[in-house]
Formats: C-alpha cells, sequence, structure tokens
C-alpha cells in the first residue's frame, strides 16, 4: 500500500492544487469541463489502510492504480 507522503507527492506532480494546509493537506483538481476533483492527505507517515486507499482512488482520485504508481 501507498504511503501518505506518496499520495501528496502524486497530487503535487499531477496537477493538483494545495488549497488548505491544517491538519491535513487539502488538494482540488479543476478540468477544463468544469469537472472537479479533491483529496485529503494526512500529514502521518505511515501507509494508508488498504480499504481506504480504495476508496481514494475511485472516489477522491479516480484513476488507476496504474496510473498512480506511473505519477509518484
Amino acid at each position: 500500500m501507498p504511503r501518505w507522503s506518496e499520495l501528496k507527492r502524486f497530487c503535487e506532480r499531477d496537477g493538483w492544487k494545495l488549497y488548505k494546509d491544517t491538519d491535513h493537506y487539502f488538494y482540488i483538481k479543476t478540468f477544463n469541463d468544469g469537472t472537479i476533483k479533491r483529496t485529503k492527505v494526512s500529514r502521518g507517515s505511515g501507509e494508508i489502510h488498504p480499504r481506504v486507499w480504495q476508496l481514494i482512488l475511485k472516489q477522491q482520485l479516480k484513476v488507476t492504480q496504474e496510473y498512480f504508481n506511473k505519477n509518484i
């Protein structure tokens, strides 16, 4: 499973913008068609729990594991 730091790096490399920096990092990505994606990244250093990771991929990032792996 990826670590929180890898998710943060993915967001930065994939064109997500940091819009809030509190106890978590909050990222947003806006597309030309008006679609908006949001995700939040823990400041923790550990691995993301597998069930949580699957939800992040499917509901927030909306990318495949392969796409994520190529962009971290």
